[in-house]
C-alpha cells in the first residue's frame, strides 16, 4: 500500500510500505480521510520528542472496514468507522475505572516515543482493535467524522471542568481545539466566552464559533479587559489550549480568586507556574489528556448538527501531495485550519 512515512525529521515521503498485518481481535480500515493534527506538524521537526522516525502518522481520521480478525463479530466490512486515537488494553485498572487514556500500557496511533511505536493513518489502510471503533452516523460523511477527535479532545477538558451556568469562561488558544472548547461552553450554558489568541483571523473564526469577546493575547489591557467583562473579578474558568510559558500566565492572569484552569495544550514540557499566583488566589489547576468516552458523544452531536465542522475544513488533498501540505501548516499559511489528506485512489474516486 502506499503511505506518508516521517522518514527523518522534516523528510516525508510517499512510498509503497508494507500492508498492515490484522490479529484477530483487530479490523483492516480503509482510510477515506485523515486530518493533520498541529502535533503532526511538530512532531514532524522533532521538537515533541514524541514521534520518531520511520514513522507513519495521523490519528484523526474515517474509513470503512475492509477485513476483519478472526474473532470479531459485531462488525462486518463495508461498515462506516472512525476510532479513538488511543489504544489501550480492556484489563487495564485505569481503563477498568472509565480512564483509558491514562491506561499503563496504552499506545496513540501514529506516535512512536520510545516505549513503543504504532502506525498511523496517512496511509491506504491501518489496522485498529475492534474496540476502539466507532459506527459513523449516516448523515455524517467521512470529512467530517475524521474530525471527531480533536472536537472529543476539546469535550474531554470540558467535562472535566467545573462548570455552572452563566460561568464566564476564557479560552488561550483559538486553534482546533480551542474552538471546539469554545464551541462547547456555548453549548453548555456559559454566560461570557473570552477568546485569546495572537492571530487576528484565529479570533474572528473564534467568533463565529460562540465567542462573545475576542481578544489579543499582547493587548497590553487584556487582563483590564477581562476584569470589566466579569463584573471586576475575572473568568471564573479558562484554558490553555497552547501550552507554552505565556499561554499558562495569561490563562492565570485571567481568572478570579478561587477559579479553575484547565491545561490542554502541552508544546512545552516544561513551563514557568507563579506559584504564589496560584496557592495565594486558591487556583485549581486540571490536567486534561486526550479522550475518555466521549467519541459517541460528539459523534450524535454532529449527526444532530449541534457541532457544524465543515467552517473548518480548510483543503482536502490527495495523500501525495502531503509533504506540501505539512510544509504550508509548518510555516503557518494564512487561511489554515484543518487539512484532510485522502488516499489518492479515494480522492480521483470522489468517495463520500
Amino acid at each position: 500500500m502506499k503511505a506518508l512515512v516521517l522518514e527523518a525529521y522534516n523528510k516525508l515521503t510517499y512510498k509503497d510500505v508494507p500492508d498492515p498485518d490484522v490479529s484477530p481481535d483487530e479490523v483492516l480500515v480503509k482510510v477515506m480521510a485523515c486530518g493533520i493534527c498541529g502535533s503532526d506538524v511538530h512532531g514532524m521537526d522533532g521538537s515533541t520528542g514524541r514521534r520518531i522516525p520511520p514513522l507513519i502518522m495521523g490519528h484523526e481520521a474515517s474509513g470503512v472496514i475492509s477485513k476483519t480478525g478472526s474473532n470479531i463479530n459485531s462488525w462486518q466490512p463495508g461498515d462506516r468507522v472512525t476510532f479513538d486515537s488511543t489504544i489501550y488494553k480492556l484489563d487495564d485498572w485505569y481503563s477498568k475505572k472509565g480512564m483509558y487514556n491514562l491506561s499503563d500500557q496504552r499506545m496513540v496511533l501514529g506516535v512512536a516515543p520510545g516505549e513503543y511505536k504504532r502506525e498511523g493513518a496517512f496511509a491506504e489502510y491501518i489496522s485498529v482493535p475492534a474496540h476502539i471503533l466507532y459506527r459513523i452516523p449516516d448523515n455524517v460523511t467521512y470529512y467530517q467524522a475524521a474530525m471527531v477527535e480533536p472536537i472529543a479532545v476539546a469535550a474531554h477538558a470540558v467535562g472535566l471542568t467545573p462548570l455552572n451556568l452563566n460561568d464566564t469562561a476564557v479560552v488561550v488558544g483559538a486553534g482546533m481545539i480551542g474552538l471546539f472548547i469554545i464551541t462547547l461552553l456555548h453549548l453548555a450554558g456559559c454566560g461570557k466566552i473570552i477568546a485569546v489568541d495572537v492571530l487576528d483571523e484565529k479570533l474572528k473564526m473564534a467568533k463565529t464559533f460562540g465567542a462573545t469577546l475576542c481578544l489579543d493575547a499582547a493587548d497590553p489591557r487584556l487582563n483590564e479587559k477581562i476584569q470589566n467583562t466579569s463584573e471586576q473579578r475575572g473568568a471564573d474558568i479558562a484554558f490553555d489550549a497552547v501550552g507554552v510559558s505565556d499561554s499558562l500566565n495569561t490563562a492565570l492572569g485571567a481568572l478570579r480568586k478561587g477559579g479553575a484552569l484547565t491545561l490542554v495544550g502541552n508544546l512545552q514540557p516544561v513551563v514557568e507556574l507563579p506559584l504564589q499566583i496560584v496557592v495565594t488566589r486558591q487556583i485549581s489547576l486540571q490536567g486534561s489528556c486526550a479522550i475518555a468516552g466521549e467519541y459517541s458523544m460528539v459523534l450524535q452531536m454532529m449527526s444532530d448538527q449541534k457541532i457544524k465542522v465543515d467552517a473548518v475544513i480548510s483543503n482536502i488533498a490527495p495523500l501525495s501531495q502531503g509533504a506540501k501540505w505539512f510544509d504550508k501548516l509548518y510555516s503557518k499559511e494564512k487561511g489554515l485550519v484543518k487539512v484532510l489528506l485522502v488516499p489518492d485512489h479515494v480522492y480521483e474516486g470522489k468517495n463520500e
